[in-house]
């Protein structure tokens, strides 16, 4: 029986090698080979929508708009994980229930410690 495992663990490496060094022999070895090299001053220029660049290109933000961002993310894979759990409910019980509540709750509890952080302010 644990042959058959072992088989199984072979052939997940194999496809998770082949997952990571397919994408990076495609970019490194046979794009080149593909692609068109002919760089130009105006195709070397930073694209701005069709405007000039104007000054230097590297503006900074405020940390607060990337935790912000941060934040949002968060509470929408929240959404993602409910909504299976909502769906199979009946089925699930007691247990999922109780469960769902910890989950809840720790969410919950980041949200007030963010919100005393004063992370959620935009000013």
């Amino acid at each position: 029986m644990s042959a058959i495992y072992a088989n199984n663990y072979v052939i997940v490496a194999i496809f998770l090698l082949l997952g990571i060094l397919l994408p990076v022999a495609t970019v490194h070895f046979v794009g080149p080979l593909l692609r068109p090299k002919r760089p130009n001053e105006e195709k070397l220029k930073t694209y701005e929508s069709g405007n000039d660049p104007i000054g230097n290109s590297w503006v900074r933000f405020n940390v607060k708009y990337y935790i912000f961002a941060l934040m949002f993310v968060i509470f929408d894979v929240e959404t993602l994980f409910l909504y299976p759990w909502a769906v199979a409910y009946n089925q699930l019980g007691l247990f999922a229930l109780v469960e769902m509540v910890i989950f809840i709750t720790l969410l919950v509890i980041g949200l007030i410690y963010a919100w005393r952080k004063k992370v959620l302010e935009w000013s």
